[in-house]
C-alpha cells in the first residue's frame, strides 16, 4: 500500500459526506464509504486489496478508534440517564430477552449456527448513531429520559457480548480477555478521576492550549492504543478496548477541544480507512450466488424492528422504541470479527450489514417523529414551569 493508494482512499472516502448531505435523508457518512469500499474492492473494480497488511493495520486502528469515539458518545455523566434509568434498563433487557428465541429461530431456519450472535445483533442499539440523529432534541421529557439509558445499556452490553457470541467454542478466552480489559479500563477511570479532581488535569490543559501542545490528544490516544494492546494479547477484539476506553473518558467528563481532535483525527482520516478497507473486504456477489443471505439480511433487519418495537407495550412511543432498533457499531465489529477468524458462511457478512441497513432506513425515516414527540414533551414542561 502506497501514498497513491492512501490518497485514492482518501479522496474517494469523501463521497460518504456527499451523501449524507441531504437533511431528510439522515444518511450516514459510513454508509458511503461502505459504498466507495465495495466499489473499489473485491466486489467492484480490485483496485484496492483488502489482504495488505498494511491497509488492514491502518483499517484496524481506524476499527479502534470509531469505538473509541463511539463509547465517548454513550451519555454516562447525563443527568438525564438517573430518572429513566429503571425503565430503560428494563425495556433493554425485555427487548435482550426477546431476542433470545428470535435469534434461535433465525440461525435454525437459515442452518447457520449462530444463534447466539443473532441474538446480540437484535438487541443491540447504536448510541453513536441515534445521538447525532436527534441532536438539538430536548431531553427533559419522560420520553428521551427514558430513550437515553435503554441505549447506553443496550450498546454497552452487546459490545461486551459479541466477542462470546460470535465465537463460542473460545468463550472461555473471550470472557478473560473482555475481564482483562474492563479491568484495566476500570483503573483507567479510577486514575482520570483523581487526576481531574486534583487540579492537575485542568493545569495540564491551560499549559497545553498556550502552548498548542495537544498533550490531551496524545495521552487519549497512547491510552486507546495501550488497551488495544492489552486486547491483542489476550485475543480480544480492539473494537471493545476502544469502547471501554471511550467509556471510562466519557465518565470523567470528555473535555470539548479533545473530543474535537479526536473527531477530527477519527472523521477525518481513520475512520473513513476503516470503513472503506471494510467495504473492500466483502464481496457481495456471494448474495446472488446465496440468495437466501439476502432473505437472512432482511429477516435480521425485520425482526431487530419486531423486538424492539415489542417495547409498546410498555408505553413506550412506538417512533422512539423503532429508532432503539438502530444498528451499525455492533454489526460491523461482528463483520470484522467473523471476517477475521474466518467463521462466516457464505454471504452471511454482508447479509449482517444488510439488516443493519434496514434498521438505519427505520431509523432515518421516524427520528422526525420522535424529535416532534420530544418537542412537545419540552413544551408541555415549559407550561407547567411557567404556571
Amino acid at each position: 500500500m502506497g501514498f497513491a493508494t492512501l490518497a485514492l482512499i482518501c479522496l474517494v472516502a469523501i463521497i460518504g459526506p456527499l451523501l449524507s448531505l441531504p437533511r431528510w435523508l439522515h444518511l450516514p457518512v459510513v454508509i458511503g464509504e461502505l459504498a466507495v469500499g465495495i466499489l473499489l474492492g473485491r466486489t467492484g473494480l480490485g483496485v484496492l486489496d483488502p489482504s495488505n497488511e498494511t491497509f488492514s493495520f491502518l483499517g484496524e486502528v481506524g476499527f479502534a478508534l470509531v469505538m473509541f469515539v463511539a463509547g465517548t458518545h454513550v451519555p454516562v455523566r447525563d443527568p438525564a440517564l438517573r430518572p429513566g434509568l429503571s425503565r430503560g434498563l428494563g425495556r433493554a433487557v425485555a427487548v435482550g430477552v426477546l431476542s433470545v428465541p428470535a435469534g434461535w429461530a433465525l440461525a435454525h431456519l437459515f442452518g447457520t449456527g449462530h444463534a447466539a450472535l443473532y441474538a446480540v445483533l437484535l438487541a443491540s442499539s447504536s448510541a453513536s448513531l441515534v445521538l447525532p440523529v436527534l441532536d438539538g432534541t430536548p431531553v427533559r421529557g419522560p420520553m428521551m429520559v427514558q430513550l437515553l439509558p435503554q441505549l447506553a445499556v443496550a450498546d454497552a452490553a452487546c459490545i461486551v457480548a459479541l466477542p462470546m457470541a460470535i465465537d463460542p467454542a473460545h468463550a472461555g478466552r473471550a470472557v478473560f480477555g473482555s475481564l482483562a480489559v474492563i479491568s484495566c479500563a476500570f483503573l483507567l477511570w479510577l486514575l482520570l478521576r483523581w487526576f481531574v479532581g486534583s487540579g492537575r488535569e485542568r493545569k495540564v490543559r491551560e499549559i497545553s492550549h498556550e502552548r498548542s501542545l495537544a498533550v490531551e490528544l496524545r495521552a487519549s490516544l497512547a491510552i486507546l492504543f495501550a488497551l488495544a494492546a492489552v486486547a491483542a494479547a489476550t485475543h480480544v477484539s480492539v473494537m471493545l478496548a476502544g469502547f471501554a476506553a471511550g467509556i471510562a473518558l466519557s465518565a470523567v467528563g470528555e473535555p470539548r477541544r479533545v473530543a474535537k481532535q479526536l473527531f477530527a483525527v477519527t472523521e477525518g482520516f481513520f475512520a473513513p480507512i476503516f470503513f472503506v478497507w471494510l467495504g473492500a473486504s466483502l464481496d457481495l456477489r456471494e448474495l446472488g450466488t446465496h440468495p437466501a443471505a439476502i432473505v437472512l439480511g432482511l429477516a435480521l433487519g425485520g425482526s431487530a424492528l419486531v423486538v424492539h418495537g415489542a417495547m409498546v407495550v410498555t408505553g413506550q412511543p412506538w417512533p422512539t422504541a423503532l429508532i432503539t432498533a438502530a444498528q451499525l457499531g455492533v454489526p460491523v465489529a461482528a463483520v470484522t470479527l467473523g471476517n477475521t477468524l474466518g467463521l462466516m458462511a457464505p454471504g452471511e457478512a454482508p447479509s449482517l450489514l444488510l439488516g443493519a441497513l434496514v434498521t438505519v432506513a427505520a431509523t432515518a425515516l421516524v427520528s422526525g417523529r420522535v424529535r416532534a414527540l420530544a418537542q412537545a414533551e419540552e413544551t408541555i414542561l415549559q407550561r407547567q414551569g411557567a404556571s
